[in-house]
Parts: C-alpha cells; structure tokens; sequence
C-alpha cells in the first residue's frame, strides 16, 4: 500500500511539474509571438509621472462609435450566400433530428 501511494504521489508532483513548465514555455512563446523582446516595440499605454501624480494616456486615442457602424451595416446589409445556406442547412438537419427523435421516443 504505501509503494502505491509513493507512485500516486510521484505521479502527481510529475504531472505538476510538467504542467507548470507547459505554462512557462506558452508564457515564453507568446513574448516572442508579440515582440515583446524588441526594443523598438512601444506599448499602447504610457504611464507618464507628473510630480506625485500618474497620468496614463494612448499613443493613438480610439474613439468608438458603435451606433454608427451598426447603422452602417445595417445599411449595407451584403447577402451572403453561404450564410443563407449554412441557415438552411442547419435547419433542416435540426428538424430532421428532432423527427427522428420523436419517432423513436413513441
């Protein structure tokens, strides 16, 4: 019994270990993947210390106007084929499902 519980316990740290070296290496990666690491890459935010006081600002303020665009799409209103298809799809398998269920349920 405690040779058992000396396996389960060594698997488990090793399982750990393994996962929190998974989490390093992901970490790592998505450093290099933003550029982190350049000296030329510059932050979207910029803490500038004015006496006492912290003031943060953007480098390219965005201002959204999400009314606007939603008019705008709206206006457009593009058809998409596939979607229409993808709808139609989607419906007939649902409702053929839903047959075959009731079908057999009876």
């Amino acid at each position: 019994m405690k040779v058992f519980m000396l396996k389960c316990l060594g698997i488990a740290a090793l399982m750990f270990i393994s996962v929190l070296a998974g989490m390093q290496i992901a970490n790592d990666g998505i450093h290099k993947m933003k550029g982190s690491n350049d000296p030329n890459f510059q932050g979207a935010i910029f803490i500038k210390e004015k006496g006492h006081n912290l003031s943060f600002s953007e480098k390219n303020p965005v201002t959204h106007d999400f009314e606007e665009k939603q008019k705008k799409l709206e206006e457009i209103s593009s058809f998409n084929i596939f979607s229409s298809m993808g709808k139609k799809l989607s419906d007939g398998i649902s409702n053929a499902s839903e047959k075959l269920v009731k079908s057999i349920t009876k």
